[in-house]
């Protein structure tokens, strides 16, 4: 059996299911679903990083609306960007994976006699 590479792998996976995985839990999930540990962690962490910032801002204090936007748009961010990112891997991927499907067809040859 023929191993795949990280490119088939990626090609194989929706972009827009990836995008939307990315987008609405917003902690990088669409990247778990394309196999991408890496950027995967690489996103919680950030994630995790926005949260612990503004509990540490904040304090004892009850947060204002102010900065209750600025937490939510934080975390906006970090989705509509692992959302955009993920759907251009997919489509770099899928460009990838088809010029290596060209270069290993064999080009055919016509035959006179069997």
């Amino acid at each position: 059996m023929d191993t795949l590479s990280k490119e088939q792998i990626l090609a194989t996976s929706s972009g827009w299911v990836a995008s939307i995985l990315n987008f609405l839990p917003g902690v990088g999930t669409g990247y778990l679903y394309q196999r991408r540990w890496v950027q995967y962690f690489i996103t919680a962490g950030a994630v995790t990083v926005w949260f612990v910032i503004g509990i540490v801002l904040q304090g004892d204090k009850e947060p204002n609306q102010t900065q209750q936007l600025i937490g939510i748009s934080g975390l906006f961010l970090i989705s509509i960007v692992t959302a955009v990112e993920a759907n251009l891997a997919f489509k770099k991927a899928v460009n990838i994976s088809s010029i290596k499907k060209e270069k290993t067809k064999s080009p055919s040859k016509k035959k006179w006699f069997k």
